[in-house]
């Protein structure tokens, strides 16, 4: 279905192809295990000779649908769905990152993943160094080591909304033989396919635009097939040396190009069990049947913001790739030209206490610890989703004090900017 159709058809069809008899809408399989007739049926599921489900902490119906249809939607051949955004990233990077190894990350990324990457992971002894996303090949590639592993960026940042240069970071991945992992949140496959542009793996918080109401927290991880990992095997053992676990099987020689996502499965799902829920999925699943019709709508209502608040006196500066004088306008265009997402930065004038009683005076736009939802929303990341980071860290990740991260809801536009300005006269 993937070659076959178009994004639009995808969003509505793909993942779930139903039988004779059976439902035409995808059911949620809400059992915890799956039943077989014979002991050697199971046998075989347990050492990974056939496919099939026998516990739902692994592997379910329902999400796997929904997975084949997130990695139709990004060009990928495999995915898996996760508990959360938060969970995909973790799991992507220790999917082939172990204690001693490390991997270089964009600064310019979402707090709790730059707390995760910084602090957390090394807490298992694995090490990470941030880099600014904007500095020229040799500088990045500075900060590889023998043991590098990965190099991650996201492809449009929260909240700084920076546009990544994911052709720059793929060629510098590639040289040093390691895979380049893109979160891919904000932009969607609608807007952006990482892996036209050489990016090997895509994460995602489905949480955000794919889910689009703010129901069901959740994440994903989408594997292109196209990086070799036997090429670089002694980099790899994960993947392309076998797995004690289970009876020596190597992945790479056993899965091929599903060898990644596989042992995502096998190995974390199995250990670690961040599986999301089948409910949750049924409910990206609605999300997804739209997204190609939100995403337009989200972009044209963040354009007409984002224009109207660069012509208000009040306020001293606006982010928006989307608007001509922006430093990633270009950038935007070569990657998104149909749009790139419905979230806006900007400050006011009178600094971070003129920010904090804008956002107390909106009515319509609500302050929530959300973004990229149907409804308009706003938050003031220094003082919530980043105010676990020193003012140091934060000037690294490129928060201002006084950045207003506002995502714009697929509202009339004309209520929101009516908001927004009776909160700015306030």
């Amino acid at each position: 279905m993937a070659k076959q159709f178009k994004p639009e058809t995808l969003c509505v069809q793909a993942g779930w192809t139903p039988k004779k008899g059976e439902p035409r809408v995808l059911p949620i399989y809400q059992s915890t295990t799956f039943k077989y007739d014979t002991s050697e049926q199971m046998a075989r599921l347990f050492d990974l000779e056939d496919s099939g489900y026998f516990y739902t902490r692994l592997q379910n119906p329902t999400n796997d649908a929904v997975a084949a249809k997130i990695a139709a939607l990004e060009g990928g051949v495999a995915a898996i769905l996760t508990s959360s955004g938060q969970a995909a990233n973790f799991y992507a990077i220790f999917n082939i990152c172990q204690a001693g190894d490390h991997f270089v990350c964009s600064s310019t990324i979402y707090g709790g993943t730059f707390n995760l990457f910084g602090v957390t992971l090394k807490k298992l002894g694995i090490d990470v160094t941030f880099v600014n996303p904007d500095a020229s090949e040799e500088e990045i590639s500075a900060a590889f080591r023998p043991n590098t592993k990965a190099l991650f960026g996201e492809t449009i940042s929260n909240p700084t909304l920076e546009v990544l240069d994911i052709e720059k970071f793929a060629r510098i991945a590639h040289s040093h033989g390691v895979p380049l992992i893109v979160d891919n949140t904000f932009p969607t496959p609608i807007n952006c396919r990482p892996f036209e542009w050489g990016a090997d793996i895509v994460v995602h918080s489905t949480t955000k635009y794919m889910d689009g109401h703010a129901t069901s927290v959740g994440g994903a991880i989408v594997d292109s097939g196209n990086f070799d990992w036997d090429a670089h095997a002694d980099k790899f053992p994960g993947l392309c040396t076998p797995d004690e676990s289970y009876h020596g099987l190597t992945y790479t020689k056993a899965f091929g190009k599903m060898a990644y996502i596989t042992k995502a499965t096998a190995q974390l799902m199995r250990d670690l069990g961040s599986i999301q829920s089948p409910q949750n999925a049924f409910l990206l699943n609605l999300g997804l049947e739209t997204l190609h019709l939100r995403m337009p709508q989200h972009c044209k209502n963040a354009q007409t913001v984002a224009e109207y608040l660069a012509q208000n006196d009040k306020v001293a500066w606006v982010n928006y790739c989307g608007l001509p004088g922006d430093k990633y306008y270009e950038q935007a265009q070569k990657y998104m030209p149909n749009g790139s997402c419905g979230v806006v930065t900007f400050g006011l004038k009178g600094g971070r206490e003129e920010s904090i009683k804008f956002m107390d005076s909106l009515k319509l736009a609500a302050i929530v610890t959300h973004v990229a939802d149907a409804r308009t929303c706003v938050l003031h990341p220094a003082s919530h989703t980043h105010r676990q980071l020193t003012d140091e860290q934060l000037m690294e990740a490129g928060v201002r004090p006084d950045l207003i991260r506002f995502s714009v809801g697929i509202e009339n536009a004309e209520d929101i900017i009516a908001d927004i300005e009776q909160a700015l006269n306030a």
